[in-house]
């Protein structure tokens, strides 16, 4: 038996399927898609922060309108996000994921020709709009294919992707804003939001004949792996019984929206204002600074790995997510003590960047552990919609401190903050005893 067949939920099985052959044959006829179009989602969201260097001037753009823009977004995309996610539900993974994908690229395609704050902040908006459901709906997905026992490691898969991003963007927005300007009669800037956003309207028409809705659906699964399939995941125990109404009234469920929030404060944080506080390190080279920003995402890959195949391993999620944003709060929190070092600023800004990044996959192992099937998909989109909230109120704050103060380390200290109270909620206001995830499913020392 090979590593992964050792991890898997044996009961069910059928003698004549190959479970560990079954689970690589999904994995790679969606896992790549996935991945692929979450590497583009991330760089069409993270791209304003390395567009903001040059369009400035530009286009006038404060700090606080800046700020403003980049959290409007999240506006929009909590409007639509629990709708788009119960449509799915009703649609299908395919229709919908397609139709966010065309629609999000048009926009960051449109993007490229605002002329005023005011238009980037409605721009923004309506991207936030298209956007919606897009995470959430393919962390249901992946409930539809794949168990608890390997849950940790495909979701932290997949957020690795936005890490990819991370570390492609930099210096992709660097090579694009270096040598495109002027290109197409286009600025350095616009030529940014026109390159990528294309691809994911290309991606998402892709889509629509790759995708499938079910297992049951799926042509490319024998009958017997479909049943071998559909008898592994029909043994997931038990979960909080009844419909979205009951999950509604779960208060572990707004505990789990105030922990995300707190989570994605840091991580959102890092991807929007990492560009900008790296050249009050002292570096203005766009190609340097590209090259810079890459670190953190590096580190978090190796993080997220190391993580979500030790969480796996114990099925224990709590403390690896608590220490994880503890970890992250001690760098931020130490940053205004390295001011005029480079060096340890970068080394502080890395680790704390890379462990609030390495805390988003490992939280979303924990709503599935506690909804039920029918109620999941709503579930998860709130859980979402009020972690999303943070991309509001946090990068309006932090824009609001850099305009007054000129520097970004309080607010740093305040995310720092909302990472300790978020790991305290986590520890305190979810217990272990209320995630139903099978331990009779953990393998062995020997065979982890």
């Amino acid at each position: 038996m090979n590593q992964l067949e050792q991890s898997l939920p044996l009961a069910g099985a059928r003698p004549d399927v190959d479970l560990a052959s079954l689970y690589r044959k999904i994995i790679w006829r969606l896992m790549p898609f996935l991945l692929v179009a979450f590497i583009i989602n991330a760089i069409d969201r993270i791209n304003i922060s390395f567009a903001k260097l040059r369009m400035a001037e530009d286009i006038l753009l404060s700090d606080a309108a800046y700020g403003i823009g980049v959290g409007i977004f999240y506006f929009g995309y909590i409007l639509f996000e629990v709708p788009s996610n119960l449509y799915m539900q009703r649609v299908g993974a395919r229709a919908t994921l397609t139709r966010i994908m065309v629609l999000w690229g048009a926009v960051t395609v449109a993007t490229a020709f605002v002329t005023t704050a005011n238009q980037l902040i409605a721009a923004r908006f309506l991207l936030g709009m298209a956007e919606a459901g897009f995470f959430p709906g393919v962390i249901l997905y992946l409930t539809y294919w794949f168990p608890a026992a390997l849950r940790g490691r495909i979701t932290a898969a997949f957020m690795m992707s936005g890490v990819v991003a991370g570390i492609i963007c930099g210096p992709l927005a660097g090579a694009i804003m270096t040598h495109l300007h002027g290109w197409l009669g286009l600025h350095d800037w616009q030529m940014l939001f026109v390159l990528t956003g294309i691809p994911a309207i290309v991606l998402g028409l892709f889509g629509w004949f790759w995708l499938t809705d079910t297992p049951g659906q799926a042509k490319w699964l024998s009958p017997e792996q479909k049943q071998t399939l559909a008898t592994a995941l029909a043994t997931e125990p038990g979960k909080t019984q009844g419909g979205f109404s009951q999950v509604l009234r779960n208060p572990r469920l707004y505990i789990a929206g105030l922990v995300y929030f707190c989570i994605y404060s840091g991580s959102n944080t890092v991807s929007y204002w990492m560009p900008t506080l790296i050249r009050d390190f002292g570096l203005t080279d766009l190609k340097t600074i590209g090259m810079v920003t890459s670190l953190p995402y590096l580190s978090a890959m190796a993080g997220m790995y190391l993580l979500g195949r030790s969480s796996d391993r114990h099925l224990e999620r709590r403390w690896h997510l608590g220490l994880t944003m503890l970890v992250s709060a001690g760098s931020f929190a130490l940053l205004g003590f390295a001011q005029g070092n480079a060096m340890l600023s970068i080394a502080l800004l890395t680790l704390g960047a890379a462990a609030a990044l390495s805390a988003v996959p490992l939280f979303w192992t924990i709503p599935p552990a506690f909804l039920n099937a029918a109620g999941a998909a709503g579930g998860i989109a709130i859980i979402s919609s009020l972690g999303s909230l943070a991309g509001v109120t946090s990068q309006a704050m932090v824009g609001a401190i850099k305009t007054s103060t000129g520097d970004l380390y309080l607010a740093f200290d305040v995310i720092a903050t909302l990472l300790v109270l978020g790991a305290l909620a986590l520890l305190i206001g979810i217990p272990a005893h209320s995630l139903n995830e099978r331990r009779n499913q953990k393998p062995t020392k020997e065979q982890a």
